[in-house]
């Protein structure tokens, strides 16, 4: 007998769930530079839950700003309701999109600044993550659940300070917080399948099984911090904004906005777009963690 939807959405939500980010991956028009032969932009996502309440987003308005939302304080935005009036059992979806093979394989000969496919990869992958998080909102919402996207205006913003750019929504720290991976000496997100990825996230009143966080600390599937003598995203920096004291991120940007940098972004009949909003990914590319946790294997 055929199971329906809402029945598999009761009796398994988490494999249902992951079942339509991977289905969407794997089928979805966006997910194809279709002027490149429809070259496919990521793998197959990894897929994880965390309680909407669990403490440690508290935690990130002390980490990152008092800003940073709460997956609760989300919701209740998105509905224009006080924290307090959401129902308990929150949830939040986060995926990792891992960049395909030959991405990274083109990327790793660049010294300067991104292959023409990272480029792509970088600017078309999160158009496709864009509607990733839009569907599954539109998904959950049409079964009659609440469901936002806090990395989509008119929820999204990003802010200022002295150390750099941050935002009001960490697509990384949601990913650490569903035990997906762990930063890294550059700032980046090292997960099972690597840093050369990008996150996406969604907070449901759908409620889903937390994923255990299984790490030691925030970065303990980093070589450097394991024991010291990884530099290698530290030689692949052509700012210099990564060093053993971390990343740098307003070094980082003055880079990606001199004259030094040229990204070769310029392909799909001509398409122009401001260069900083594409980065280098070289800090991600010919490492030990490019598209694995190099900590389990040293392990």
């Amino acid at each position: 007998m055929k199971i329906s939807t809402s029945e598999r959405l009761q009796t398994d939500p988490a494999g249902f769930v992951e079942e339509k980010i991977k289905d969407f991956a794997r089928t979805g028009p966006a997910n194809r530079l279709s002027f490149i032969d429809d070259y496919i932009i990521w793998d197959e996502p990894l897929v994880q839950f965390a309680d909407g309440d669990d403490p440690i987003f508290t935690e990130y308005k002390g980490i990152i700003a008092p800003t940073h939302f709460t997956p609760r304080e989300a919701l209740a935005k998105a509905y224009n309701k006080s924290p307090k009036a959401i129902p308990a059992g929150i949830s939040a979806i986060s995926w990792i999109l891992p960049a395909v093979e030959e991405t990274r394989k083109s990327n790793r000969a660049e010294t300067r600044g991104p292959s023409r496919l990272w480029s792509h990869t970088r600017w078309y992958g999160e158009e496709f993550n864009e509607k990733l998080r839009a569907y599954m909102v539109e998904l959950l919402t049409d079964m009659g659940y609440l469901a936002v996207a806090p990395a989509l205006p008119p929820y999204f913003e990003m802010y200022s300070n002295e150390k750099g750019l941050y935002s009001n929504w960490s697509e990384r720290h949601i990913a650490y917080a569903a035990g997906l991976g762990t930063f890294s000496l550059s700032d980046g997100f090292i997960t099972e399948r690597g840093i050369a990825i990008r996150c996406g996230s969604v907070v449901t009143s759908l409620a889903l099984p937390a994923s255990p966080r299984t790490t030691d600390s925030p970065y303990s599937n980093c070589l450097f911090y394991l024991g010291g003598n990884c530099r290698a995203c530290i030689d692949r920096c052509p700012a210099g904004a990564i060093t053993k004291m971390g990343h740098d991120k307003n070094k980082c940007q003055q880079y990606l906005d001199s004259r030094n940098f040229s990204p070769r972004v310029l392909s799909k009949d001509g398409y122009d777009n401001d260069s900083s909003t594409i980065g280098c990914g070289l800090c991600q590319t010919n490492v030990p963690c490019e598209s694995r946790n190099p900590a389990r294997q040293e392990d």
